[in-house]
């Protein structure tokens, strides 16, 4: 009896440090710190993303005509070019109300998805439906809920998108999708890329997603590989890219906030994030970050937005900030409104450096460059990492190494610049300095259009029991 009474004051003041410490922290974190080593995004990359913003509205309108919550800028859709809308009663539950929308001004063909239902239990049914490990796709793991819902949206529709994509074969296509609808979209991307022959062959580069505030619903190494295809937009704090696998803790905190809050602390406390990563079955947010940022910690008022980018590894948005704006943020008008706010500011200060036209492509061009040496830094983070199934991620990606098949030798940038370039990248994905003790060998071989496979080849070797390891001659002596 008196271990016991001895034993409890102990354990109270053990508990209550921990909460001290995790409140410490949370209290410290803001939204800066989950983007501010990234660059910063450029005009061309982001120029899409208050449009789509704009299309997802418009699958909120009944009559598309006669428009009830129309934004003061409108939805910049043509009546005449909107060829089909689903209703949930044309869906019958399994998916979420969206249209598909043949867009001539931009060459694209859009699927847009709308977000959660607050009045829909088929909603909530979809976005509960998932337990940890439960689908496995292409090496790693998938939302089981989601993408069921994007498998039926893709056998409905697949015969008419297949007749699109070939009848426009200049034209992109884009699956584009807010909260729950981000998720449905970004596995609509994962099954067109996974399964191109539905569409007719379609090439990889064809196909994009924009997922607005998304949901965490694929495993880290998929969200890297497929970082070429999909886009994650975030605004400030929002909660929902932060809230991790289960994704019914979002409905537990509204029943029982206290007890969701003690098992948080003592997870975010004990558990380090190494371990974390090392979890296959971990769902994240995916593909390429957008973090759209406005405000500053302890301080008032709004700023003028920055958008920032980058394909992070470790320090994906892993943490909930402790913020009023938290909910928010997550409304899909507050980030058509603020990602408007940071596309004219954009607009204004390329206006005032008056670009020519020559330099733009060539800037263009220069931002494929960089995107590819993103991801290749992005893909070495993970393998270094040790995340599961990361050597996987061997494939060949067409999106960006495409752009430069027909360089010329004279055109290819030197071993220093490649090296300064690098280096601004790796901080984005996290990289630490000792992992750039691996990049001189590869340097020397970047002249040579080289495969994903003999790219880590080269970088690794495997010891007796299979796993990937650096090679000996790349470790610094």
């Amino acid at each position: 009896m008196s271990i016991l009474c001895g034993c409890c004051p102990l354990l109270e003041c053990v508990y209550c440090l921990g909460c001290a410490r995790w409140g410490y922290k949370r209290c410290l974190y803001t939204a800066g710190h989950d983007s501010k080593d990234w660059g910063l995004a450029t005009t061309d990359e982001f120029e899409p993303v208050p449009r789509f913003c704009r299309y997802i509205l418009a699958v909120y309108e009944d009559d598309i005509r006669n428009p009830l919550w129309e934004p003061p800028e409108g939805y910049g859709i043509n009546p005449d070019w909107l060829l089909l809308k689903k209703t949930y009663e044309d869906t019958q539950g399994r998916a979420p109300a969206y249209i598909l929308y043949l867009d001539h001004v931009h060459q694209d063909i859009v699927v847009a998805i709308r977000g959660l239902n607050l009045a829909k239990e088929s909603d909530y049914a979809m976005l509960l439906d998932n337990k940890l490990g439960e689908r496995k796709f292409d090496g790693g793991y998938v939302h089981n809920g989601l993408v069921k819902s994007a498998g039926y949206v893709l056998d409905e529709e697949c015969k008419f998108l297949k007749e699109l994509v070939k009848k426009y074969p200049s034209y992109t296509l884009t699956f584009a999708g807010h909260s729950l609808g981000s998720g449905v979209a970004t596995m609509l991307a994962l099954l067109v890329v996974g399964h191109p022959e539905r569409l007719g062959n379609i090439d990889r580069k064809r196909v994009r997603c924009f997922a607005i505030a998304p949901a965490r619903c694929m495993s880290l190494n998929l969200a890297v590989r497929y970082a070429d295809v999909i886009n994650s937009v975030i605004l400030q704090d929002d909660f929902l890219p932060r809230t991790a696998t289960p994704l019914e803790d979002i409905f537990k905190s509204v029943f029982c906030l206290p007890c969701l809050l003690c098992i948080r602390c003592m997870k975010d406390t004990c558990v380090p994030e190494q371990k974390m990563l090392k979890d296959p079955r971990r769902l994240y947010a995916p593909g390429r970050m957008y973090h759209i940022v406005e405000r500053k910690p302890c301080r008032l008022g709004r700023y003028p937005p920055v958008v920032k980018t980058a394909v992070p590894v470790d320090g994906r948005f892993e943490h909930i900030v402790l913020s009023c704006n938290a909910t928010s943020d997550h409304a899909i008008i507050w980030i058509e409104r603020e990602a408007q706010r940071a596309l004219n500011l954009m607009m204004e200060k390329e206006k005032k450096m008056e670009i020519p036209e020559k330099q733009r492509m060539e800037r263009q061009e220069s931002l494929a460059r960089e995107h590819n040496l993103e991801y290749r830094a992005a893909l070495r983070r993970a393998v270094t990492l040790d995340v599961p199934h990361a050597e996987s991620m061997a494939s060949e990606y067409g999106t960006f190494d495409k752009t430069q098949e027909n360089e010329t030798e004279e055109e290819e940038e030197t071993e220093e610049e490649d090296e300064e370039e690098t280096d601004l990248i790796a901080p984005m994905v996290g990289e630490s300095s000792s992992s750039s003790s691996v990049r001189p060998t590869y340097r020397k071989k970047r002249n040579r259009r080289v495969s994903w496979d003999e790219l880590i080849e080269h970088l690794f070797e495997r010891d007796e029991s299979g796993n990937l390891t650096f090679e000996k001659s790349d470790l610094p002596q």
